[in-house]
């Protein structure tokens, strides 16, 4: 199989997952509140026999074999020959676990699925959920010639309506030829809130060449009036199918009372037909294998020809790259345009090549835009997964976990997206068994039972904020201090020093734990100092709030792009480096005699606020080069979060949109620094990390200096 085919198999059966995954949240949501929904359970089997098919297809055998397994219980459970309940979803849920293990390289993944034991969960909730109940078809007299055209879906769902104690009606309708789709669609439509379409069934009547008249097959709980009046049918169309003689109920088929004027019908008639395959709305799942596979097919030709095209991210990056050294280019021939304005023979060309550079930058900038609008995508991709997990996990410790998702259309760059997953992750399941307590415990604090993990994602500016709440016990800021004193953290005579902001903070210090025991999530010492480092590595900020008793609260900063960026240049002596725009929140010129020290920091007042500041020349050990005489120096205040941090510069040359390239193997590892640019004139300028900086300064690492001879 080349390279080309896979991903696009990779990608198909991915999306086919991710919706599963969703489809089964909803279930999940639908069996508690009403017991289920049998438009639910068709949309997974029908997503789950088409990952079978092109699984088969590309020789992914054992996630052919996994979904062929989940398609028998899906099918008898959609047929009601096994009942939904939350031991069937969980086992429904594992399938989608090891449909994403199947697809991935990751050797520990693939070991985590195991086929046999699955197989036998499948056939326990099979049997479990088999119970033999009484047939209520016998109780009604239904047209054996009807009965004999419903599919095994149909009279599952008719048998299944009258066991619930619906009222069956039988409802006339006369449809023309050439809008009978639109027609149909607003039957439906209108039918969904009252009643279940169980099927549609060709009139004895006919129609004639232009028409076409259908019995309609219904299940309601309102009365026959209501009915009548949202389905807009005639007095003598809607019917009640009557009940056998010693029934409990008897019907007495009559048409409707209905006092409204009659709907207008052409006449005419032709002989009975069939009702048309594409009619039937349950076309895709009846027993006829061979149609079922046909309709899967025409779905899946239908979305070979969608207005969408996927594209590896990687050439995506590649045409963001090329977008970068045409920005390069850019300012070179801007700086020509200058050069050569200057000499007054060649002004008219100047001015010539000046027209053309600011079309040049026009379509520049609509390019990079596109560019960077596809690479956009909802945050909603990963939410989804972490419904799956929060489910999971709460699942796991006994617990009642109610998931609130605001904001999942909040767009990110794509790459930034599959980076948040696993420090996200992280976060919920430590908040699922650190800070929500289980249901008694609740219940003894005067809380409801059910405790509440809310995600909220939105754009400010340059940055999107992600904010994960829980309402929880929340963080012991004493026990927190105490175990990073037990752990060498801290000194224990500063214990007593230790301002709120800096004992929460000890959360994310590697090996911090304060848990007495350890679990399959947590209690190691590893989790929150690695979600650190990775939005660290974004370009992003982490901060975290926390009341005791009522929970706790972190909130994610982050770049809304990663792929090209403008930037402040600014000069250190003699080297240059890149300050992204995002960072930025003013830059102002330094009055020395306003800088004091406060507990071993320089900081400055600014508007009534103490300012911290960084002279990057002692940072970077570049004190050593000499400084141009009269340098007026500048401060560039940095803001992430809520807190700001002032770096102290000796020049500012204004804001360039820069492509960031990554230092190589040897340097990567290097703190401070996100990477280097070219500025278009044979220089190359380090683009500063301004998240990991000011984490350094402010925290009080200064002492640990970065080398920047570049």
């Amino acid at each position: 199989m080349s390279d080309n085919v896979r991903d696009e198999f990779l990608a198909e059966a991915q999306e086919i997952i991710e919706s599963l995954s969703r489809d089964l949240l909803l279930l999940d949501q639908a069996q508690k509140d009403a017991g289920g929904d049998p438009d639910l359970v068709n949309e997974v089997f029908r997503g789950v026999h088409t990952l079978k098919g092109i699984a088969g297809m590309f020789g992914y055998h054992q996630l052919g074999a996994v979904a062929h397994a989940l398609e028998d219980l899906l099918d008898d459970l959609r047929l009601g020959r096994v009942a939904l309940s939350q031991e069937v979803l969980d086992v429904l849920f594992e399938g989608v676990e090891n449909f994403q293990r199947l697809l991935s390289d990751d050797e520990a993944a693939l070991a985590g699925v195991n086929l046999d034991a699955y197989a036998a969960n499948i056939e326990r909730v099979s049997g479990k959920g088999r119970a033999a109940v009484h047939d209520p078809l016998s109780e009604y007299d239904i047209d054996p010639g009807v009965m004999a055209v419903l599919t095994e879906y149909e009279e599952h769902r008719l048998r299944t309506n009258l066991q619930q104690g619906l009222t069956l009606y039988r409802l006339h309708v006369r449809f023309s030829l050439a809008s009978i789709d639109t027609l149909l669609e607003d039957l439906k439509r209108r039918a969904k809130p009252v009643a279940e379409i169980i099927t549609y069934l060709p009139s004895m009547d006919g129609g004639d060449g232009d028409h076409i008249e259908l019995d309609v097959l219904l299940a309601s709980g309102v009365s026959a009036q209501h009915l009548g009046e949202v389905l807009d049918a005639r007095e003598d169309a809607l019917r009640v199918v009557p009940r056998l003689r010693g029934a409990t109920h008897t019907h007495v088929d009559t048409p409707v009372p209905d006092g409204r004027p009659e709907t207008p019908i052409p006449d005419g008639r032709i002989p009975p037909a069939p009702v048309p395959r594409e009619l039937d709305q349950h076309a895709g799942i009846s027993e006829d294998r061979g149609a079922e596979r046909e309709v899967t097919a025409d779905q899946l030709s239908l979305r070979s020809v969608a207005n969408t095209v996927r594209v590896d991210i990687r050439k995506l990056d590649h045409l963001m790259n090329v977008v970068g050294e045409l920005a390069i280019v850019r300012s070179s021939v801007a700086r020509l345009t200058e050069r050569i304005r200057r000499n007054p023979e060649l002004r008219h060309l100047a001015l010539e090549l000046h027209r053309v550079n600011r079309g040049f930058e026009r379509h520049l900038e609509e390019l990079q835009d596109g560019i960077l609008d596809v690479r956009m995508v909802p945050l909603g991709q990963v939410f989804d997964k972490l419904a799956r997990i929060v489910r999971q996990v709460a699942r796991e410790h006994e617990k009642e976990v109610r998931l609130v998702v605001t904001g999942a259309e909040t767009e990110v760059d794509k790459l930034i997206v599959e980076e948040l997953s696993d420090p996200l992750m992280h976060i919920i399941r430590n908040a699922i068994d650190h800070g929500i307590e289980s249901p008694k415990v609740r219940e003894l604090a005067g809380k409801p039972t059910t405790g509440t993990l809310a995600l909220n994602a939105f754009q400010k500016g340059n940055h999107v904020l992600i904010e994960i709440e829980d309402d929880g016990a929340g963080m012991n800021e004493g026990k927190l201090v105490e175990a990073a004193v037990r752990k060498g953290m801290l000194a224990r005579e500063l214990a007593g020093e230790v301002s709120r902001e800096d004992a929460l903070n000890f959360i994310f210090a590697p090996g911090f734990s304060t848990s007495a025991s350890i679990t399959d999530i947590s209690g190691r010492g590893v989790g929150m100092d690695v979600v650190k480092t990775n939005i660290s590595r974004l370009g992003g900020v982490i901060d975290v709030q926390s009341e005791q008793g009522i929970g706790s609260k972190f909130t994610i900063t982050l770049p809304v792009t990663l792929a090209i960026i403008s930037a402040l240049l600014v000069r250190v002596r003699d080297r240059w480096y890149a300050l992204p725009i995002t960072s930025v929140q003013e830059a102002i010129a330094l009055d020395e005699h306003s800088v004091r020290t406060v507990e071993g920091r320089e900081v400055l007042t600014l508007r009534g606020g103490t300012l911290p500041i960084c002279r990057l020349e002692r940072l970077f050990e570049l004190t050593h080069i000499p400084r141009p005489e009269a340098v007026r120096q500048y401060v560039v205040v940095s803001a992430l979060g809520h807190r700001r941090l002032g770096f102290v510069v000796d020049a500012l040359a204004g804001q360039q949109d820069i492509v960031i390239k990554a230092l190589g193997p040897s340097l990567r590892d290097t703190r401070g620094f996100a990477g280097a640019t070219d500025l278009g004139d044979q220089r190359v300028a380090l683009v500063l990390d301004a998240p990991g900086l000011l984490e350094e300064v402010l925290s009080g690492s200064e002492g640990v200096r970065v080398r920047a001879r570049a």
